[in-house]
């Protein structure tokens, strides 16, 4: 009788073995997966990053009594630049997007900067850039999404907590986004 007591209680551990195994190479595909989407994401911000320099300059040459905004774009630039964490790279591209919303309504009272050809490029760019964004955005939701349920689902919780895996931030929508941004000249 011990001896098969034995071999059942071997049995369990062994297939309990092999469950955590198992669960800890989903969590870890899962998780790789939430990482390279969050990686798709930091490229497009960097992309962004990369064209609001240009696409400053170029207003600034026809705009330059509107200093503030130019000063606010530097400034969530900046903050962009030195986030750490993923939260606070999401807070930073939050304030880059506001400012870049604030900065593409004020070049509609300026025609000539409508009709400059370089303006025009580099709009177009970041409103495509602006695209691509909020497509990695969501890719990365979905992701989080799926790696988050999973994490939180009896029995494979159990096994998550065990092994340490926690849950990834949503990127959500700014406070207040549903609303149009308010230019006063």
């Amino acid at each position: 009788m011990k001896n098969k007591s034995l071999v059942i209680m071997l049995g369990i551990i062994v297939l309990l073995a092999f469950y955590i195994v198992g669960v800890q190479r989903g969590l870890v595909n899962l998780s790789e997966d939430v990482n390279a989407s969050w990686g798709d994401v930091e490229i497009q911000y960097q992309r962004r990053a990369d064209l609001i320099p240009n696409i400053v300059e170029t207003v600034k040459a026809q705009a330059i009594k509107e200093q503030e905004i130019f000063t606010e774009i530097a400034d969530a630039r900046s903050k962009l630049a030195g986030a750490a964490t993923v939260e606070d790279k999401i807070n930073a591209n939050a304030e880059v997007s506001s400012a870049l919303s604030r900065l593409l309504m004020i070049t509609e009272n300026y025609p000539e900067l409508k009709q400059n050809q370089a303006f025009q490029d580099l709009r177009i760019e970041l409103e495509g850039t602006e695209n691509r964004i909020a497509v990695a955005r969501k890719n990365y939701n979905d992701k989080v999404n799926t790696y988050n349920k999973k994490i939180k689902v009896f029995p494979t919780n159990a096994a998550a907590n065990l092994l340490g895996y926690e849950p990834f931030p949503y990127i959500e929508a700014e406070a207040g986004a549903e609303k149009a941004p308010e230019v006063k000249f």
